[in-house]
């Protein structure tokens, strides 16, 4: 009997980001100077909808979820200037609509400043069909925990669409783990990843929110893990908590086996994420890798399909 064609596995990556042209970039006064070659690299693709588009053929990518970091436009200070979330919101819409199926848009509002930061997540979703808000995972001394982020929280769980909570480079931790290079600025960013979702844990969130969905990246992981250690009797490699469990999904950051199998075992496989973090990272041969990941992996059918788009769907048509 001839072989059962099995048809190819549908991959929505998560995990994307893009700026759009005429919005001006200021990470590159950020930048190590050894590191700026690369960077002005990245700027360029973040910019350009052409090569945003094409790089799903040359991937082998069904659709990417797009979303503009405010750390790669903000001011000295932090700071971003009045009207460039909606600028970009307006553009990362117009973008999406021409290519249905393709690419969905997260919206970028200013998550840390009350209410306005609520009402452009609403505005985005309900007038421009964005899909969900990005979300730093610190500004400045405040996280997600502070009252200056929960009117945007709560908007996301009144619309029903989810946060992506994304690491940054706080200063202090940049300042403490620099002298490990590359390796430190990875450090950074996961350990604030981290800090992000214990700030919302704690403090009571999601109680207060049942519909709050939260997106981390790969780097957070073990923050993750190590929630599974706090309590009585907890195990080394203990149960995730069931907050977590419930409303916590991560991302793979890129296509490896170790990363898979760790979030599947802390979260299910109906909470893990394909994402590469493209342009920062171009992840060639996309299908094969993320096969021999499945494979290494031992996963079935179901959650081979779940977590190469199927978890992405689900979470951006929700509502």
């Amino acid at each position: 009997m001839d072989d059962v064609q099995v048809p190819p596995l549908r991959l929505v990556d998560f995990h994307n980001h893009f700026i759009g042209p005429g919005c001006p970039l200021t990470n590159l006064d950020r930048v190590p100077a050894p590191q700026r070659g690369r960077w002005r690299e990245i700027n360029g693709l973040l910019a350009n909808p052409d090569a945003l588009v094409a790089s799903l053929d040359e991937s082998g990518i069904t659709a990417r979820v797009i979303s503009a970091p405010p750390e790669f436009v903000e001011d000295a200070d932090g700071h971003l200037p009045p009207g460039l979330c909606e600028r970009i919101n307006d553009a990362v819409a117009e973008l999406v609509a021409k290519h249905p199926g393709r690419l969905y848009g997260l919206a970028t509002v200013d998550c840390y400043d009350g209410e306005s930061g609520a009402r452009e997540l609403e505005r985005a979703v309900n007038g421009l069909g964005l899909r969900g808000v990005f979300m730093p995972s610190a500004s400045g001394d405040l996280l997600p925990s502070s009252p200056e982020a929960r009117p945007t929280l709560a908007a996301a769980a009144a619309l029903g669409v989810p946060i992506f909570l994304h690491p940054i480079e706080d200063p202090a931790l940049f300042d403490r783990f620099k002298p490990f290079g590359r390796l430190g600025v990875r450090l950074t960013r996961g350990t604030i990843n981290s800090a992000a979702l214990f700030a919302i844990v704690e403090s009571g969130l999601f109680e207060d929110y049942p519909d709050l969905r939260i997106v981390v990246t790969a780097l957070a992981l073990s923050g993750i893990l190590l929630a599974g250690t706090v309590g009585d009797g907890a195990k080394l490699c203990g149960d995730t908590p069931a907050s977590m469990r419930r409303h916590v999904y991560a991302d793979t950051t890129g296509v490896h086996p170790t990363i898979l199998r760790c979030a599947i075992d802390l979260l299910g496989a109906d909470h893990v994420l394909m994402g590469t973090d493209w342009p920062v990272v171009v992840e060639g041969a996309v299908p094969r890798r993320l096969q021999e990941a499945f494979a290494a992996c031992g996963l079935d059918a179901d959650a081979q399909r779940m977590v190469a788009g199927g978890n992405a769907l689900r979470l951006l048509t929700a509502n």
